[in-house]
């Protein structure tokens, strides 16, 4: 097993970590901040906007079972893009579409998934690739979110089941378990 890390920001991290769990390679999804100017940044810090991190997730994978390539195409196509600094109702630097690359590697790998998931998207995408900075896990409570608290969430539920259904019907083959048939 080769294990690598890939640092990804696509909104809420609670949604972005619950695609990447299910995933057949990913070993761990931590939920954290990076891209920011201040070190240790609090949630709330980084909800307030002015830390300039982004919500984001650090997935672990065993590159022999998942390729980076297969992270990030999964990455576009649960998420929205070409949104600026947002993710539906979630504004602000902090929710910015992002990949942070490990190597020179990812990052070339970054420009060409940009490309490719072009093609599925009418409007221009405005993730950006972004140095990889320091990262500050996020609080204990924000881990395996989803798992936990958030399927009491309103928040959670309107938002996470649609990405989940976008994972299960275009990369059925990567999941680790099966939905149920029905």
């Amino acid at each position: 097993m080769a294990t690598q890390q890939a640092t990804l920001a696509g909104g809420c991290f609670w949604c972005t970590e619950a695609v990447f769990n299910d995933v057949i390679g990913v070993t761990a999804v931590e939920s954290g901040y990076t891209g920011g100017h201040i070190a240790n940044p609090t949630y709330r810090q980084v909800c307030d906007g002015d830390t300039g991190h982004a919500e984001a997730i650090r997935i672990t994978y065993d590159d022999e079972a998942i390729s980076y390539d297969d992270l990030l195409d999964i990455f576009f196509a649960t998420h929205d893009p070409t949104q600026l600094n947002r993710q539906g109702n979630d504004v602000g630097t902090q929710y910015r579409s992002a990949i942070f690359p490990h190597s020179p590697e990812q990052e070339e790998a970054a420009q060409r998934a940009i490309q490719r998931a072009q093609a599925d998207w009418d409007a221009p995408i405005v993730t950006r690739i972004e140095p990889l900075g320091q990262w500050y896990p996020a609080e204990d409570y924000h881990q395996g979110y989803w798992e936990g608290e958030g399927q009491r969430s309103p928040y959670c539920l309107a938002v996470i089941p649609p990405k989940l259904r976008k994972l299960r019907k275009s990369f059925a083959e990567r999941l680790k378990s099966q939905p149920a048939e029905g």
